[in-house]
């Protein structure tokens, strides 16, 4: 038997049609399900030292909330508290002033609350306003971060807060001894007196200082000023003992401290300062943020390198220029870059070039956790 196919008019497989796609109505007609997004809070805060202030913004932009709190342990718990209480997510940004932003930032993260810390030397220039006031600024500050238009500051750990903290304080230690130095050097040049030797200030000289006899005004200032010298010198000591003992421990000093002319304070600033290297997208960033990149002026064809740039880490800047100072009298390789800049640019600049290779260098050495290729390896511990 032979089966014949019945063919249906276009009207029968029309309405078959829509038969099929209509089958389940109801269904067809109900909306697809989606994921669920969390609506977000925006907070800014605006931070002094007795007291701060907080505008919390919508999605839309809208002021929900202005908050009034005291910058302190019980006024910061409060006032995060209060946040929490939110069902949706919050972000927020704290002004950065001095240390009067960490307890807040900190007490906010444990809270589980996204923190970012603004950058004051960028946000001024993004949100300047001829009407200044806390409200504003904090509406500014949560405005900025809701439009994703924030400059933010890298913010370390706890611990590498506090090392920064002592190392920083070494330097100032350092910074007061150079000051009193040159007053004791004005006193002498005032009455047309040089100290002995080379070296201004060995025990020897220190014992020469206390035998002078100045007048009854300026003995007082120069006996004053010993004591004080006293002093800072054993501060700086003691200081300088225990960022030995955290060099020694961090793996990331000893390898710096393979490169020539990089001590262990030196490499000590540098882990310090930086926290983590992958933050940076190359060496050129990682070199432009220590403030090693000369600035540069074009006009048509004619181009001109100047000094470096104002903006970056001055520590390090200073830091790393000393460095290189050492490094060109004992290392072939850096010694032989200043020897063919300087014929082109002068000592001054060489020096800086100089430390801004050593920056590029350093940032390799980091982020492939490598010592330097022309250093003693014994020096590394690879454990």
């Amino acid at each position: 038997m032979v089966h014949v196919e019945t063919l249906r008019p276009d009207w029968a497989r029309s309405r078959a049609a829509t038969r099929l796609v209509h089958r389940d109505p109801i269904g067809a007609c109900r909306p697809q399900a989606t994921r669920e997004v969390t609506p977000v809070k925006y907070v800014g805060i605006d931070v002094h030292k007795k007291m701060c202030q907080a505008a919390v913004l919508d999605e839309d932009g809208a002021l929900l909330d202005e908050i009034r709190f005291p910058n302190d342990p019980n006024g910061i718990e409060e006032f995060a508290g209060k946040l929490t209480t939110f069902r949706d997510e919050v972000r927020a940004v704290v002004e950065s002033t001095g240390n009067l932003w960490i307890q807040i930032h900190d007490r906010l993260e444990e809270r589980g609350v996204d923190v970012a810390l603004s950058n004051p030397s960028k946000t001024r220039l993004i949100a300047e306003a001829k009407v200044k006031t806390d409200k504003v600024d904090a509406r500014t500050l949560a405005g900025l971060l809701r439009a994703d238009m924030l400059p933010t500051c890298y913010v370390p750990g706890e611990e590498l807060r506090s090392r920064r903290e002592l190392l920083r304080h070494r330097l100032n230690l350092v910074k007061n001894r150079t000051e009193v130095k040159n007053r004791i050097h004005g006193l002498l040049d005032k009455h047309g007196l040089r100290m002995p030797g080379t070296t201004p200030f060995p025990k020897e000289n220190i014992a020469w200082l206390r035998e002078l006899s100045l007048g009854f005004m300026d003995d007082a200032i120069l006996r004053s000023d010993l004591v004080v010298l006293e002093a800072v010198d054993g501060q700086v000591t003691l200081i300088e003992e225990k960022i030995a003992v955290l060099a020694a421990e961090d793996r990331h000093v000893r390898l710096l401290m393979t490169m020539t002319g990089v001590g262990y304070f030196t490499a000590m600033l540098v882990v310090s300062e930086v926290g983590d290297v992958g933050r940076f997208r190359g060496e050129k960033e990682f070199a432009s943020w220590m403030g090693l990149v000369p600035s540069v002026h074009q006009s048509g064809e004619k181009t001109r390198i100047g000094g470096v740039s104002g903006p970056g880490n001055k520590r390090l800047r200073w830091a790393l220029v000393e460095s290189a100072q050492t490094a060109v009298r004992h290392d072939a390789r850096l010694g032989g870059m200043y020897e063919r800049v300087s014929r082109r640019r002068g000592s001054g600049c060489t020096v800086v070039a100089v430390a801004h290779e050593m920056a590029r260098i350093m940032y390799f050495m980091l982020s492939r956790n490598e010592p330097y290729r022309d250093a003693d390896v014994g020096l590394v511990d690879k454990t």
